[in-house]
């Protein structure tokens, strides 16, 4: 045993002696493969003269924004740049075509290695934001002149006066709290797509608005003007319809602001929420403008009056033309849209 023992000592201290092994040496690291950078040429023509005003020689950036090409150090394109409200400019693929995006990508498009762009000056420019207010502004004031009947414009002895009849009062009330929302939506609701328009169009549409609304408030505050046929039920049930479509409509821009984040350029489809405002999105592509035609039919029956019947109807034959080219856009822009919607009237058109 003592023997046993012995040994079994030894060969502990053996190998608690014996050298460690040589750690194993580390593999070579394979060599780095260059990526290959791709250049590109991007030279810029005017679209009416097929100048050249710009050429850009080796563009290596990974990702290089449609927007970078709309400024550079000629005067020909320099105080054209697209961020500017008075002067604006866009960048076009094909002479014929659509302005490309400022988010579009160069590597992206339907380009070689050598691009073409054509420049167009759209000259003037104004915000659609300022359009907006004073397309409003313009209305709201203009009716407020003839409601309280200034001098000028009626006989000398009703300036000043105050209608007898009750519906001219909610008229005005309707009237103004229309424009109202809509000056509050353009201020603190609207997101729009397009930043500028030409600053000729301020002319047609203002000329449009207040030129209606001087129509409508002359026959409606004037001091012959004749009720509704059915009086006070008329005058109730349209109010009803009115203030419905009000706040259908304020539902469905709000819906629209909450669908269309500042921060994110997707576009997406809207769908009804939980506001029953905006159930309607499940019949109709452009529900607001449902509920504004609805808006101007219960003004329309409230006062009974020719101009504002005619103001609704040419209203509406425009709001289809856009809502058709909308429902057009979201056909095209997404497969999966629901087929069952129609673009102002629910199964209608």
């Amino acid at each position: 045993m003592d023997a046993l023992a012995l040994e079994a000592k030894v060969a502990k201290s053996e190998s608690a002696i014996a050298p460690a092994p040589a750690p194993a040496k580390p593999r070579p690291k394979p060599p780095k493969t260059t990526k290959r950078i791709v250049y590109f040429e991007v030279e810029i023509l005017d679209i009416k003269t097929r100048e050249k005003l710009l050429l850009l020689d080796k563009v290596s950036k990974k990702k290089v924004q449609t927007s970078e090409l709309s400024w550079c150090p000629y005067p020909s394109l320099s105080h054209y740049l697209c961020e500017e409200k008075v002067n604006g400019c866009v960048i076009l693929l094909i002479s014929e075509g659509k302005p490309l995006r400022d988010e579009e990508i160069l590597q992206e498009l339907p380009v070689g290695t050598t691009a073409t762009f054509y420049f167009r000056d759209l000259g003037a420019q104004i915000s659609w934001g300022t359009v907006f207010l004073i397309e409003c502004i313009g209305p709201l004031v203009i009716y407020l002149l003839f409601y309280f009947r200034l001098p000028l414009i009626y006989t000398p002895k009703y300036e000043f006066t105050a209608s007898k009849h009750l519906v001219v009062h909610i008229a005005c009330v309707c009237h103004s709290f229309h424009y109202m929302k809509r000056i509050v939506e353009t201020l603190f609701v609207h997101r729009l797509s397009h930043s500028t328009m030409p600053l000729c169009n301020i002319f047609k549409n203002c000329s449009y608005h207040w030129c209606f609304a001087a129509w409508m408030a002359y026959y409606i505050n004037h001091p012959l003007y004749t009720p509704s046929y059915y009086g006070e039920k008329q005058v109730k049930a349209a109010l009803a319809l009115f203030l419905f479509c009000q706040l259908g409509s304020f539902s469905i821009h709000m819906a629209l602001r909450n669908l269309k984040l500042p921060s994110c350029k997707i576009k997406k489809i809207p769908y009804p929420t939980k506001n029953p405002f905006t159930w309607i999105f499940a019949l109709v592509s452009c529900p607001n403008y449902t509920y504004e035609l609805g808006s101007w039919l219960g003004f329309t029956l409230m006062t009974q009056c020719v101009p504002v019947l005619f103001f609704t109807v040419v209203g509406f034959i425009q709001m289809t033309v856009w809502s058709k080219g909308k429902h057009r856009s979201y056909l095209k822009e997404f497969k999966e849209y629901p087929t069952l919607r129609s673009p102002i009237l629910p199964f209608i058109l």
